[in-house]
């Protein structure tokens, strides 16, 4: 069987590699699952359900996601401020891939733990 080689995957401008240069960091994933589970959330609410994450950075994902049609951000006009986060029709069409990429680490983070362990017992 032969393979079918896209050559645009190995461009600077491939769409592959762009869309996983902003997606394939360490918060982005995660901050859609979280919201695909549990909804519209705020700011501070977010960041309780992803505790280890830093201020900062949870800042700067959610801009990136808002930035790319991901993430719809919703400012209420009252005192103090209220502002939401929510998924948007585009993040739903990813959803399914995300969650095939969630079940495909579920079936096989042992053997790749185990992997990992036995490289570093070689080293």
């Amino acid at each position: 069987m032969s393979k079918i080689i896209d050559r645009d995957a190995f461009a600077p401008d491939c769409p592959i590699r762009n869309i996983l240069s902003r997606i394939g960091d360490k918060w982005s994933v995660l901050v859609l699952y979280t919201l695909s589970v549990v909804g519209v959330r705020r700011f501070n609410e977010l960041q309780k359900d992803l505790p280890d994450i830093s201020q900062k950075m949870l800042t700067v994902t959610l801009r990136t996601l808002e930035e790319d049609g991901l993430v719809n951000r919703t400012i209420y006009p009252q005192v103090p401020p209220k502002v939401e986060y929510a998924l948007t029709e585009r993040a739903r069409t990813l959803l399914p891939h995300i969650n095939s990429l969630i079940g495909w680490a579920k079936e096989n983070m042992d053997g790749i733990l185990v992997d990992r362990e036995q490289k570093r017992m070689a080293i």
